[in-house]
C-alpha cells in the first residue's frame, strides 16, 4: 500500500473554486486526523439528509443539511468530500458561493462554505461520483435473488466523505435524520430506527437520535426482508437467505445477555443484523442498531457466529466509547476482540474459546513476521501522520490489543478486571477516547494509583514499543493438542482413515490445515480431498485455508472451485491471502492477474484497490 507521504508537502491547501474565491480562504489539512474539516472550531451536530437512489446512473443525488456550532466565530465551515459533484450550497436557506480543493486519491477534496457568526445551518446539494469508495452497486446477477439490484455502503474509516459532505473524523459525533427514495419494490435500511416492511412507494424515513461518528452512517438498499429473533433483535437479508440466516443467528439474545453483564446496559435499543450480499468486503461492520455482516458466516452449524459476538461487542467498544483518532484504533478493536472472546467463552465454553484465542495469536504472529518484530506498526499506538487510516487495520490492533487486555485480566484477577471494564464503558460513554486517556483511567480504576503495577506489567512496552513483551500470555488449547497429534501421525503414515474428525469444529480444521507443511505432497492432498471433500466445502474459512494450501502444493484439482470462490466472495480476509499465494509463485502470477481482471467488478471498490496492489505492485 502507498504510504501516503507524497500528498502533503504543506498543511496549507489553497482552493480551486467553481465560483469566485476569497483570497483569505485556505484549508489546513489535518494530517493526524486525515481531514480537511475544521470540526474543532465549527462543529457539526446534526444531519438532515435527503437522498434519491439511482441504480441506472449508479449515483446518489442528495442534500446534506448540517446544523453546526461556530465556537470560534470562524468565517468558513470546512467539510470532507470524495469524488462528488457539488450542485449548490446554502447557508440558512440562502444560496452562497463555495470552494473546493484539488482532488487527492487518498483523502478526497475539501469543501469550504463562508459563514457568519450568527449562522447555524448549511446545506449542500450534490451527486456521488463513480469512484465513491463507500458505495458498491450490484447488478441483479450479483445478488442471491437475482431479480433486483442492490446498494450498500461501507464508511469506515474515512469513506463517509464519498457518501455525503461531512466532517469525517471519529472524534466528532452527530445525530441524523434521513429521507431516502428508492425504486419501488425495494427496502432501504440504515444505522438508525428501521422499517420492517417494504414501503410500496419506495420512500423511507430514518432517525438516529443517539450521537455517532460519521463512519457509522450506513445504508443498504435492495430486495430485503426482515425476520425478528426476539423483541429487540432480528435479521435483514434477501428473501432466499432469510430463514437460514435467522436460524444461524438465533443465539443473539443469549449473546446480548452476556454482553450486558460485562459492558453494562445496551444503550442502542435494537440490535439487528443485515446479512449482505457475498461481495461485502469485510467480515462485519458494527453500524449502530444494524450490524452489516458477510454471508460467509452462514455455515449452517453456527461455527462462525463469533463474528456477530465481535460486532455486538462494538456496541460498547467503538460505538459507545470511540477511538478519538485512527492512531488509537486498538481501543476500538482490541477491547472489542477481548469482549468478543468473553462472550464466546460464556456461550461455547472455555475449551472452544481457547481455540479462537490461539488462531488469533497465529494471525497476529503472521503480521508481526510480515512487519518485522521491530516494525513501527507493531506498536498498539501507531503514527498515521500523512498516511491513510487503513494502514492501522491489522491483527496488531485486534489481537495484540486483545491479548494485552487478557494479560491484565490474568494478573489483576477477572473480578477486578470486570469491574474496571464495566466502569470504563459506563464512565466514558459517548466520549472520544485516546490511548493516553484510556491509560489514565486504567491507572485510576484498575491499578488504584499503584505505579509499581504498571512497571511490573510493562504497560509502556505493550503500548508504545514494537513487538510482544515477554509477559504475553501463553495459549495452548487442549483441543488443538489432539489435532496436532492426529496431524503428525497422518504426516508420518499417510493413513487418512485414521483421522478422527467427526467432532471437529471449524477451528480444529483451521489448525490442522495451517500446520500441515506448505507445500504438501500432492498424493496426500488427494487423500485428504477424497476423504473429506475439502475442495467442495461450503465453509468459507476452511475453503480459504484449503485453497492456500492447494496453491502452495500445486494441487490444481482444487483450482476450478477456487475460481468460483474468488468470483463470488468479496471478503478481503479471504481474497488477499489467496491472491498473495498465487503471486508468490511465478507460474501462477498470470493466473492471479487473469482472475482479478475477470472478477474485479464483483469486488467492493476498497477490496479491488487492495487486490490491484497485490497483482500489479508499484515498482
Amino acid at each position: 500500500m502507498l504510504k501516503y507521504s507524497l500528498f502533503i508537502c504543506s498543511i496549507v491547501v489553497f482552493f480551486v473554486s467553481c465560483k469566485p474565491t476569497h483570497s483569505d480562504n485556505v484549508i489546513e489539512f489535518n494530517q493526524a486526523m486525515q481531514t480537511f474539516s475544521n470540526y474543532e472550531k465549527v462543529t457539526c451536530k446534526h444531519l438532515d439528509w435527503k437522498a434519491k437512489i439511482n441504480f441506472e446512473l449508479k449515483e446518489i443525488k442528495g442534500t446534506a443539511t448540517w446544523t453546526f456550532e461556530n465556537k470560534s466565530n470562524e468565517k468558513f465551515i470546512h467539510f470532507d468530500t470524495y469524488d462528488m459533484s457539488i450542485i449548490k450550497a446554502k447557508v440558512n436557506g440562502k444560496e452562497t458561493q463555495y470552494f473546493v480543493t484539488d482532488f487527492n486519491k487518498e483523502f478526497g477534496s475539501g469543501l469550504s462554505i463562508p459563514i457568519s457568526e450568527k449562522d447555524s445551518m448549511v446545506s449542500v446539494e450534490y451527486t456521488t461520483g463513480a469512484d465513491a469508495t463507500a458505495l458498491q452497486w450490484l447488478a441483479p446477477s450479483q445478488t442471491a435473488g437475482g431479480k433486483l439490484p442492490y446498494l450498500f455502503t461501507q464508511c469506515e474509516s474515512i469513506h463517509a466523505r464519498s457518501l455525503l459532505p461531512c466532517q469525517d473524523v471519529p472524534a466528532n459525533r452527530i445525530t441524523y435524520n434521513a429521507e431516502i427514495e428508492t425504486p419501488r419494490g425495494m427496502m432501504a435500511v440504515m444505522s438508525a430506527k428501521n422499517p420492517t416492511e417494504k414501503n410500496p412507494e419506495g420512500k423511507y424515513t430514518f432517525e438516529m437520535e443517539i450521537p455517532i461518528p460519521t463512519y457509522l452512517i450506513a445504508l443498504a438498499v435492495g430486495d430485503i426482508d426482515y425476520k425478528a429473533i426476539d423483541d429487540r433483535s432480528g435479521v435483514y437479508t434477501e428473501p432466499s437467505m432469510l430463514e437460514k440466516s435467522a436460524n444461524e443467528l438465533s443465539d443473539i439474545p443469549s449473546m446480548m445477555k452476556v454482553a450486558e453483564k460485562l459492558g453494562g446496559p445496551y444503550k442502542w435499543r435494537k440490535y439487528d443484523v443485515l446479512i449482505a450480499p457475498p461481495s461485502f468486503p469485510i467480515g462485519g461492520m458494527e453500524n449502530p442498531r444494524l450490524t452489516f455482516a458477510t454471508p460467509t458466516i452462514i455455515a449452517g452449524d453456527k461455527s462462525l457466529v463469533s463474528l456477530i459476538a465481535h460486532e455486538m461487542a462494538h456496541s460498547w467498544s467503538g460505538n459507545l466509547v470511540t477511538n478519538a483518532t485512527w492512531n488509537d484504533l486498538w481501543l476500538n478493536e482490541g477491547y472489542t476482540t477481548y469482549f468478543e472472546r468473553r462472550i464466546m467463552e460464556e456461550i461455547a465454553g472455555k475449551d472452544y474459546n481457547e481455540m479462537m484465542w490461539e488462531l488469533g495469536y497465529q494471525d497476529m504472529q503472521s503480521d508481526l513476521n510480515d512487519m518485522g518484530l521491530n516494525g513501527e506498526d507493531t506498536k498498539l499506538k501507531i503514527d498515521l501522520k500523512n498516511r491513510h487510516p487503513e494502514d492501522a487495520f491489522s491483527n496488531i490492533a485486534y489481537e495484540k490489543g486483545a491479548i494485552f487486555l487478557r494479560m491484565l485480566e490474568e494478573n489483576m484477577g477477572r473480578k477486578a478486571f470486570d469491574i474496571y471494564l464495566n466502569k470504563y464503558f459506563q464512565t466514558n460513554a459517548f466520549v472520544p477516547m485516546t490511548t493516553e486517556k484510556a491509560l489514565t483511567f486504567m491507572r485510576q480504576h484498575l491499578f488504584n494509583g499503584d505505579s509499581s503495577i504498571e512497571t511490573k506489567l510493562q504497560l509502556h512496552q505493550w503500548i508504545y514499543e514494537p513487538g510482544l513483551p515477554n509477559n504475553c500470555p501463553k495459549i495452548n488449547p487442549i483441543r488443538f493438542i489432539e489435532v496436532d497429534k492426529q496431524r503428525s501421525a497422518f504426516e508420518q503414515s499417510g493413513k487418512v482413515e485414521n483421522l478422527k474428525t467427526s467432532n471437529w469444529s471449524t477451528h480444529e480444521w483451521l489448525q490442522f490445515l495451517r500446520k500441515l507443511p506448505h507445500p504438501f505432497a500432492i498424493s496426500r492432498m488427494e487423500l485428504l480431498d477424497a476423504q473429506f471433500q475439502l475442495t467442495n466445502t461450503s465453509n468459507s474459512e476452511i475453503a480459504d485455508e484449503w485453497f492456500k494450501l492447494s496453491i502452495s502444493s500445486n494441487y490444481e484439482k482444487a483450482f476450478a472451485k477456487m475460481e468460483q470462490f474468488l468470483s463470488k466472495v468479496g471478503r478481503k480476509k479471504f481474497l488477499q491471502p489467496l491472491y498473495f499465494e498465487l503471486m508468490s509463485q511465478e507460474k501462477y502470477k498470470p493466473l492471479a492477474k487473469e482472475l482479478f481482471e475477470k472478477y474485479k467488478n464483483n469486488y467492493h471498490p476498497q477490496t479491488a484497490e487492495k487486490i490491484r496492489g497485490i497483482v500489479s505492485p508499484k515498482k
